[in-house]
């Protein structure tokens, strides 16, 4: 189904994603999982989950990492004080506003790293708190949140290949681009009415 966020007053509401999406997001997700589990450096997590960094804005990035506020074991997302990272893997819909509405969030909300991975371009775009402008991978990606003793390395051209390389053919019609405008508060306790390391074997 659809997926609803709330960023400075604006409901997004961003369709289901296509197989390239998922296939990253499982590559990804497998080799962030047990670098994040040896290295005591936060949890692990995906969307859906309704977080709350700054009171009143809801998102749900792909895949994120956090800290709690007490540092005991995650029990409501409203627990969380913060992200460690946030991770969103590009949608032909998503784009725009993964590059531009979120971006501005995460990076004024202090989200340590940010990351756009662009399946069409082959690269992660790496974002942090106070630049203008991302830090372009192509070959390596490398990250040692606070507290980790290891570096976590992944080789891009492998990722890209093994996540695109089974994606060859016809290119999917593109979604529609997330609905936005509609002014929320708080929680969203139900959907609106529908209007319209390496990597795994």
């Amino acid at each position: 189904g659809n997926r609803y966020e709330c960023i400075d007053g604006l409901l997004l509401v961003t369709p289901s994603p296509a197989v390239s999406h998922q296939r990253a997001f499982r590559c990804l997700f497998t080799a962030l999982g047990g670098y994040v589990e040896a290295q005591r450096c936060g949890e692990l997590m995906s969307a859906p989950a309704d977080v709350e960094i700054v009171p009143g804005t809801v998102v749900q990035p792909d895949i994120f990492v956090f800290l709690t506020k007490s540092g005991a074991e995650l029990q409501r997302w409203s627990d969380i004080s913060a992200l460690i990272l946030a991770v969103e893997i590009l949608s032909p819909g998503t784009a725009k506003v993964d590059r531009g509405v979120k971006r501005r969030f995460y990076q004024r909300a202090g989200v340590h790293e940010y990351w756009i991975v662009d399946l069409d371009a082959r690269l992660i775009e790496r974002w942090t708190p106070g630049n203008e402008h991302p830090e372009i991978l192509h070959e390596t990606l490398r990250w040692a949140p606070a507290g980790a003793t290891e570096v976590l390395e992944i080789d891009l051209p492998s990722f890209f290949a093994k996540v695109l390389g089974a994606c060859a053919g016809p290119r999917a019609r593109p979604p529609p681009e997330p609905r936005r405008g509609t002014r929320c508060h708080g929680h969203l306790a139900a959907p609106p009415p529908e209007t319209s390391a390496p990597i795994p074997p």
